[in-house]
């Protein structure tokens, strides 16, 4: 007959206990930094050049951030009051979410966003992660391989008691429309930003959100510096693919699961293919993002694509007979017939860190493929043609 309660029983009273303090903790600290109904006025706007979504004001001892909604264009997704760490908090600050500035501790859903981080030489910033499985960076890696970085589990269901522990001052995800307010880390108290750069219709409009970034993580200068020659070496690039002589038409990716996720013509993907001097088949989809469709719908719209760029994630590199065989449509591209088919491992290249960030990294990549001709530096970093 046990007299008193289990170990299991106890380890997860304890969890609710830290949970519920947290949340109390969390809820108490943003009433006395915001407060509900006020808005700001005046401030200085710092010029977004190419974000559609975000919007960033200098206030007298703060810095107030809105994220607009991408999928309901006149709502606000969040707004965000950055207060210095070392200053006292403003009286009458507009509503929204307060952050104190820099923030040295966070959990970071994205790979995307580690990446970047670390490029900033932000990385000792890094707290926590999720889907580490898919991290390349290796100093990420070895932190996390000595507990310096917690693992917090998969995105989409995070180690709660590893947050709990870890304690970060602020969680970096990325958003989706209709979601749940995610779940069980939404009741945390802890702060969410929600990176919503994804969503941007251009490839320098995601871009930019380094500048945010750089605010948030105390780095203002390097992110506006790499930022800029970013945004330098695209236009060049931009400028040289509008000399081409041909518009290859141009396909991503392949099916997985049951849907071919393509790109939008207001997605950073399509309007890459654009730049590059390529077109778009799936440009008539007006939104910003992806699109689902059937395998079938995206041969019967795209069977002449010339070339086909093809994302994945495994052991050993693909090959043509393999590509063929993941899917019955797939052979059946005149991209394939020709052997125009450009792979990118992402298990163990750098795509997903670099490219978000570096638009120009894989706007080089695709006028190298589709107009040899004109770039002198014939050298891919990211794909290369499949055997």
């Amino acid at each position: 007959m046990r007299l008193f309660p289990s170990r299991n029983y106890m380890n997860r009273i304890a969890i609710y206990i830290a949970v519920t303090a947290m949340t109390c903790v969390a809820f108490l600290a943003s009433c006395g930094g915001s407060h509900s109904g006020q808005t700001a006025t005046g401030g200085k706007p710092i010029e977004m050049r190419y974000s559609e979504h975000l919007t960033i004001n200098e206030h007298e001892g703060y810095t107030e951030v809105t994220v607009r909604n991408p999928w309901d264009t006149v709502r606000t997704l969040q707004r965000y009051i950055l207060v210095p760490r070392d200053s006292v908090v403003p009286q009458n600050l507009p509503e929204g979410t307060m952050i104190r500035i820099p923030v040295d501790k966070a959990l970071v859903y994205s790979t995307v966003h580690n990446g970047l981080i670390a490029e900033l030489g932000a990385i000792d910033a890094i707290g926590g992660v999720c889907n580490s499985e898919y991290i390349n960076d290796s100093e990420i890696r070895k932190r996390i391989e000595s507990g310096r970085i917690i693992d917090c589990g998969i995105s989409t269901a995070p180690d709660l008691e590893n947050i709990i522990k870890l304690r970060p001052q602020a969680i970096l995800l990325s958003p989706f429309e209709n979601n749940d307010k995610y779940a069980k880390v939404g009741e945390l108290g802890i702060p969410i930003i929600e990176c919503a750069d994804y969503m941007e219709t251009s490839p320098l409009g995601r871009a930019e959100w380094i500048r945010f970034y750089g605010l948030l993580f105390g780095v203002r200068e390097r992110s506006e510096s790499l930022f800029a020659s970013t945004e330098k070496e695209y236009l060049r690039l931009k400028e040289l693919a509008a000399g081409a002589k041909t518009k290859p038409k141009v396909i991503i990716d392949q099916r997985y699961g049951q849907v071919w996720n393509v790109p939008a013509g207001k997605s950073t993907m399509g309007r890459l293919i654009e730049d590059a001097g390529g077109v778009n088949p799936f440009s008539g989809f007006s939104q910003s993002g992806s699109v689902a469709l059937a395998p079938e719908k995206v041969l019967g719209e795209a069977h002449d694509a010339d070339i086909w760029f093809v994302r994945y994630n495994q052991e050993t590199d693909k090959s043509m007979s393999e590509l063929a065989s993941d899917s019955p449509v797939n052979s059946r591209f005149k991209a394939y017939r020709d052997g125009n088919v450009y792979g990118c491992n992402t298990r163990y290249v750098n795509f997903y860190e670099e490219t978000p960030f570096h638009p120009d990294r894989l706007l080089h990549d695709m006028i190298t493929a589709m107009h040899p001709e004109l770039e002198e530096n014939g050298q891919l970093l990211y794909y290369h043609r499949l055997k």
